[in-house]
C-alpha cells in the first residue's frame, strides 16, 4: 500500500482575501494546479471567483477561475 500526502490547498476564504489585497499590487504570480504560471497585473472579479492576468511586457494574458489556483505570490 502507497500513503501519498496531498499538500495543503489554501481555502476559499482565504483565496479570495488574498486576490482581493492583490489587485492593487504592480505585480504578481499565480501558479495554476495544473503546473501554468503566470505573472502580471490582476484583474479579478470578487462576485464571480474569476480573472484575468496581464503581462503587458509580453502582450499576453490568462483568464483563471478560482478553483484552478494553487498558489499566489505578490511581486
Amino acid at each position: 500500500m502507497t500513503i501519498t500526502q496531498k499538500t495543503p490547498q489554501p481555502s476559499h476564504h482565504l483565496m479570495y482575501d488574498q486576490l482581493n489585497a492583490a489587485r492593487t499590487a504592480d505585480k504578481i504570480t499565480i501558479h495554476f494546479r495544473d503546473g501554468r504560471v503566470a505573472t502580471g497585473c490582476l484583474a479579478f472579479n470578487y462576485l464571480h471567483g474569476t480573472g484575468r492576468v496581464i503581462d503587458p511586457d509580453q502582450k499576453i494574458s490568462t483568464d483563471f477561475s478560482i478553483e484552478e489556483i494553487r498558489d499566489l505570490k505578490l511581486s
